[in-house]
């Protein structure tokens, strides 16, 4: 637990952090349900189900699409896919509370910070929106990998950008698929509202982590 009075001594350590995006940076599961439903509606499918509505919300596009649509129906549904506007549904997205200040405390200590994510062509323009894109380097989604989450690709090669080793960055993340990339990775994770992970941390909200953040001198950037 990340704990204010007592904040893990990792975490003053820790030289770079991952970030998943929907469900840790936003909230976008009614963004995400809204989107599939479109999609289906298109082709003249009922909406998701609830079941449907929680695969879609922590895998690839490409993933949720086989999961949802019939193979028969395939190419129609890309048809209304290609032709739906995501910009239309950034209102129906949120920005986690507190999370601005949390990017603005580990940028002043000098902790490198990225994005790993299922998201494929959306997760730019995602960031742009909320103006937290120059916080990122590098970004990584879906369409830039040949094996998304859980695989650890995305991590190995945030690892490699930064020169970094695993051991000095943790993954921030919301379900069983951060989880299982992180640890694959070998990097320690951080679970975001999500107590049933098994974790180094959970983290119940971004102001409760700024308040861990602050019990630790700043370090040297270099």
């Amino acid at each position: 637990m990340c704990n204010p009075a007592s904040p893990p001594a990792f975490l003053g350590r820790v030289k770079g952090v991952v970030f998943d995006c929907a469900g840790v940076l936003v909230d976008s599961h009614d963004a995400n349900r809204m989107y599939y439903n479109l999609i289906r509606e298109g082709i003249g499918m009922l909406p998701i189900t609830p079941e449907e509505e929680e695969y879609v919300h922590m895998h690839a596009v490409s993933e949720c699409l086989v999961r949802i649509i019939p193979p028969e129906r395939m190419a129609e549904a890309q048809e209304v896919r290609r032709n739906l506007n995501y910009a239309d549904i950034f209102p129906y997205i949120f920005l986690e509370d507190g999370l601005t200040d949390v990017l603005a405390a580990f940028a002043a200590r000098g902790v490198r910070l990225a994005v790993h994510t299922n998201r494929t062509s959306t997760v730019g323009d995602l960031l742009a929106h909320f103006e937290i894109g120059g916080y990122f380097d590098p970004v990584i989604s879906a369409g830039s990998l040949k094996r998304p989450k859980p695989d650890p690709e995305g991590i190995h090669m945030i690892l490699s950008a930064w020169g970094l080793p695993a051991q000095d960055v943790a993954y921030i993340g919301d379900s069983a698929l951060d989880e299982r990339s992180a640890r694959a990775a070998g990097v320690a994770f951080w679970s975001f509202k999500n107590p049933g992970l098994a974790a180094a941390m959970y983290i119940p909200d971004f102001p409760t982590l700024l308040s861990c953040l602050r019990g630790f001198p700043a370090m040297d950037a270099g």
